[in-house]
């Protein structure tokens, strides 16, 4: 009869309202304990209604992450490989961080290159490589990429727009 009798609470709590033998009870405190009255309750926000999210379906084929690909010049030269996406305030997509050079990690160092000059158009799986626009040689010329100073972006001669910040 007890579990019962819990069961019959639990459902109450989870719909929001007394079960239908609360209404026979006779008031007194069970277990030594008052209830509140619920007159004095504040209107729960957690009930509210709150419309679903937007759902968007993207189609394997026709969208993929970048984060860690390779990146290749027009010559098919390894220019590195994509390691971070920088955003404007807006949150419109500018440059992409490139870790440029080295071997197997050592001596490289992160240059930025415009959105512009990168093209994905065959990047249907993972060992697919992104485009750059540019050369080998105009890229080990750029200056070092920090975090925390000016951004400065290489990009295609006449696309490059400015970009405002504050120092």
């Amino acid at each position: 009869m007890r579990i019962g009798i819990l069961i019959l609470c639990l459902i109450a709590g989870l719909a929001g309202g007394p079960p239908a033998s609360a209404a026979e009870d006779t008031g007194a405190p069970q277990g030594g304990r008052t209830a509140p009255q619920d007159a004095a309750k504040p209107p729960d926000a957690a009930k509210e209604l709150v419309p679903p999210p937007s759902v968007t379906v993207i189609g394997a084929r026709d969208a993929h992450g970048i984060l860690g690909r390779e990146v290749r010049s027009a010559a098919n030269e390894d220019m590195g490989r994509i390691v971070d996406v920088i955003v404007d305030r807006e949150g419109n997509v500018r440059a992409a961080v490139i870790d440029f050079g080295g071997f197997l990690g050592v001596g490289s160092r992160k240059i930025v290159v415009d959105w512009g000059v990168l093209r994905f158009g065959r990047v249907a799986n993972k060992r697919d490589s992104i485009s750059l626009e540019l050369t080998k040689a105009q890229v080990a010329a750029a200056p070092e990429y920090k975090e925390d100073a000016p951004v400065i972006v290489l990009g295609a001669a006449g696309r490059l727009q400015p970009w405002d910040f504050d120092h």
